[in-house]
């Protein structure tokens, strides 16, 4: 395997198998770093302001998703062009893109923050958030929304890193925000009695710290590809290409939030008991989620390098490993069926909270197997140039799919079924990865290094 000492890694020679697993691992701790500190949110919030608080928090996430979506795009975009161009020995047009890529976030970002306030309101009405529930979940969304620039910042520092083979120090980022936002946690939310706006706060100036941290690490360890803010080189054709690969991207994870969000309109029709379960389960699932993620993000900078290499052998075995582990992870994580009550009474001791978060465990995670499958080989093909199908898919499974299936079963058997409709959903979406893929239609693009 071929690293260099500053941390970047040529995956386009030596055992895929090892690049991917070396590249998922800081990625993967990481994310369970990411996914701890939102756990300790919901468990101070939960266990010392109270449910109707902990629905807020739960209520806040995919909204504040879907907002940050678009520029997560930008990032997915950069990560695939940048790994194209690193494959291919062309350290200019790195340089070039890296700079695009920032010039693009500092022109964007404080139209988006503005616009994602003004929102607020308008979509905790759509959302049906309870009248208990509605105040703080509005408090947490105007000041996670006017903080969006650490969230943002922070992914397109980790793309960058990503796309030069570098998922190392992006954890320092998250160890960075982690400790902090725990610390500011229980120092806002028990010392100062701040509540949800504790939490809030707590969030993004940890986030805001990781992208400043990230931005100074970055440009101290890798001199020639520093990151300059405002130094306003802009490549059109280059965005072009970047916003070709990363527009859809982005589109696909805004309608995966808003099928959530939409989906999530439905479940706070049943009271915060259920948003509530919903916000820990989900959680919970995360955590089963998280090396499926890794794995899909290594895949993603794997079959960029070696398309800009041009190995194709070496890009379809990669993928095939990727998913087989995800699979094998899957499985694995049936646990949580068992264990679901246990681990839900460690945010919540309603017994209306543990019963529904360990009835949504035991709705999805039965489809998680065909989940892991979708996602991997959706985002493999992202890595070679072809995001559009991933929007497609998005709208076709997650959209037209599962959100009907969630209200069709809601109303047709009750709240207790409704859980379903998400897995209904995973089924289609499996079903159309699996037939692209094998039709070989997203080889189709021209790489950007010829």
């Amino acid at each position: 395997m071929k690293k260099s000492s500053s941390g970047m890694r040529n995956m386009t020679v030596g055992s895929p198998a090892g690049h991917l697993f070396y590249f998922a691992l800081p990625l993967l701790l990481g994310s369970f770093l990411q996914q701890f500190y939102n756990m300790v949110d919901s468990w101070v919030v939960g266990n010392f302001v109270g449910d109707s608080a902990l629905a807020a928090v739960g209520v806040g996430a995919p909204v504040i998703f879907m907002f940050s979506s678009l520029f997560m795009g930008l990032s997915n975009g950069g990560t695939v062009v940048i790994a194209q161009f690193f494959g291919a020995g062309k350290p200019d047009r790195v340089r070039d893109a890296i700079d695009t890529v920032y010039t693009a976030f500092v022109c964007g970002v404080v139209p988006l923050s503005a616009g994602a306030v003004l929102l607020v309101n308008p979509l905790l009405t759509a959302l049906r958030v309870e009248t208990a529930a509605y105040g703080d979940a509005r408090t947490y969304l105007l000041v996670v929304s006017a903080g969006l620039v650490g969230t943002i910042g922070y992914n397109l520092n980790a793309g960058i890193l990503r796309g030069l083979g570098n998922s190392r120090t992006t954890l320092l980022f998250l160890a960075v925000a982690t400790i902090m936002n725990i610390v500011l946690d229980l120092l806002f939310v028990l010392a100062f009695r701040m509540d949800v706006m504790g939490v809030a706060l707590a969030t993004i100036l940890a986030q805001a710290a990781s992208w400043l941290f990230g931005l100074g690490y970055i440009n101290r360890s890798y001199p020639d590809y520093a990151i300059r803010p405002f130094c306003f080189r802009f490549d059109r054709q280059l965005f072009r290409e970047i916003m070709r690969i990363g527009l859809p991207s982005g589109l696909h994870m805004s309608l995966v939030a808003l099928g959530s969000m939409v989906v999530m309109s439905k479940i706070n029709s049943y009271g915060y008991d259920y948003t509530a379960a919903y916000n820990v389960g989900s959680k919970l699932d995360s955590m089963a989620f998280l090396p499926i993620q890794s794995l899909a993000s290594a895949v993603v900078a794997f079959v960029g390098q070696n398309i800009g290499a041009k190995q194709m052998d070496r890009v379809r075995q990669g993928i095939r490993i990727t998913v087989a582990a995800s699979v094998l992870w899957a499985v694995g994580m049936l646990v949580l069926i068992p264990l679901g009550p246990v681990l839900i009474a460690c945010f919540s001791d309603t017994p209306a909270v543990i019963e529904n978060g360990a009835l949504y465990l035991r709705s999805i995670m039965p489809f998680y197997v065909l989940f892991s499958v979708m996602f991997c080989l959706n985002n493999a093909m992202q890595g070679a140039g072809d995001s559009m199908f991933s929007m497609i898919n998005a709208i076709l499974s997650l959209i037209l799919v599962r959100v009907p299936s969630v209200y069709l079963l809601a109303n047709r058997f009750g709240p207790d079924y409704m859980f379903y409709g998400i897995g209904i959903g995973w089924c289609v979406g499996c079903l159309l990865s699996v037939l692209y893929y094998f039709s070989g239609r997203w080889l189709r693009y021209q790489t950007l290094t010829e």
